[in-house]
């Protein structure tokens, strides 16, 4: 079984000085997930290189949470079509290879 290591939502609250209502509404819009465990919120360690992205936009960029979940939406829509590029990129090579 795998473990999960998990990080308690208070605590980073604390450690980046923020309202944990932000928290609540990032995990209210969908993105990200928190469990609660004995009455306490906690985020999975795979999911805080995000979080703390999306402190960064809303505290020192000023970002709003619809502008967060935009750029999220686009950067998602890079991604995929990077992916894509790649994909035909390795494809394209295949035929070339071949004449």
């Amino acid at each position: 079984m795998e473990k999960t290591y998990h990080i308690a939502l208070n605590d980073f609250c604390k450690n980046h000085n923020i309202e944990i209502s932000f928290i609540e509404s990032l995990q209210n819009t969908g993105l990200i997930e928190a469990s609660e465990l004995q009455e306490a919120g906690f985020i999975e360690v795979e999911q805080l290189m995000q979080l703390e992205m999306y402190v960064r936009f809303h505290y020192d960029l000023d970002i709003n949470l619809e502008g967060i979940e935009t750029i999220m939406h686009l950067l998602n829509r890079i991604e995929t079509q990077h992916k894509e590029i790649v994909k035909l990129k390795n494809k394209l090579m295949l035929y070339e290879l071949n004449e």
